[in-house]
């Protein structure tokens, strides 16, 4: 385990996966994160890698072969390496060599960074592409945050402010068996009410979302996740159909990428959300979380 802190944060992050496990406020005394308790979800803030969400039959194709590939892709389970640390930031480094070509046809290598700002985390990611070909992918994050932060508050003391991107339509999706499907354009997005029964039938999932704030009604404590740029953010919560309540989590997931359309054909070039990176180009892109 990696931990870098400074005045306001101490932050553990785990090799495997690069994965944040750990935030705890040093003024205010409280953890942020999930637990990652098994009974309802083991993970804490895996990377998603080279898909985000479902593939259609957990399949696809590139240049007419076809390969498999599960939920989520595969880049959460590896061990990566120390790159860089300092007592603020820390670096992790995995390269593929070869390792995944029966399940994804390009080699990469990924660079996950974690820099602290006074009481914010930011999350850079680095993908090379190591081919003397296109590259395509998706990549997402999938953070999940303690809800609720104190135990004299529940989860519906807590909502959800969105904070669109400028002179962009918003659009919403929903997931039916996991795949995407288009509801339409949003005219009016802005404060949604935490309650058990908004994850019943999955995640939320809109594009065009330039920072969302989870934050408590009665304390004010919660988390704002800035991700400007990013095409897509999901929200979701584990449910739990028994009695209708929700895990004592919520994940706010900025993405590069989504889950296939439930219509999609199956090539991976085309698939709706993916990214195209140019031979031994590298794709960078960042996220805030600001801990309050």
């Amino acid at each position: 385990m990696i931990t870098v802190e400074n005045e306001w944060l101490k932050v553990n992050i785990e090799s495997h996966g690069a994965e944040l496990r750990k935030v705890k406020h040093k003024k205010n005394g409280l953890n942020y994160m999930w637990s990652g308790d098994n009974k309802y979800w083991g993970r804490v803030s895996p990377v998603l890698f080279p898909i985000v969400g479902r593939l259609k039959d957990d399949q696809y194709q590139i240049d007419g072969k076809t390969y498999q590939m599960s939920q989520h892709g595969f880049l959460r389970d590896v061990e990566f390496k120390v790159l860089e640390q300092t007592a603020t930031n820390a670096a992790f480094v995995f390269d593929s060599a070869g390792r995944f070509s029966d399940v994804y046809p390009y080699e990469f290598k990924a660079i996950i960074r974690y820099m602290l700002q006074e009481d914010s985390l930011i999350v850079h990611w680095e993908i090379v592409n190591e081919n003397e070909k296109e590259m395509h992918f998706s990549i997402g994050a999938h953070p999940a945050f303690k809800i609720p932060l104190l135990e004299s508050e529940t989860i519906e003391d807590y909502h959800i402010h969105f904070t669109p991107a400028e002179d962009m339509s918003v659009m919403e999706y929903e997931l039916q068996n996991s795949l995407l499907h288009e509801k339409g354009k949003v005219d009016d997005i802005g404060m949604l009410p935490l309650t058990h029964s908004l994850f019943a039938n999955d995640a939320l999932v809109y594009s065009n979302i330039d920072k969302i704030t989870l934050v408590s009604n009665k304390s004010s404590y919660g988390v704002e996740v800035m991700f400007k740029n990013f095409p897509f953010v999901g929200i979701w919560s584990k449910y739990i159909e028994e009695d209708g309540s929700i895990a004592p989590f919520v994940c706010i997931e900025p993405w590069y990428g989504v889950a296939d359309t439930y219509d999609t054909v199956g090539d991976f070039k085309e698939k709706f959300g993916v990214n195209t990176l140019k031979p031994r180009e590298t794709f960078q892109t960042e996220y805030n979380i600001k801990f309050i």
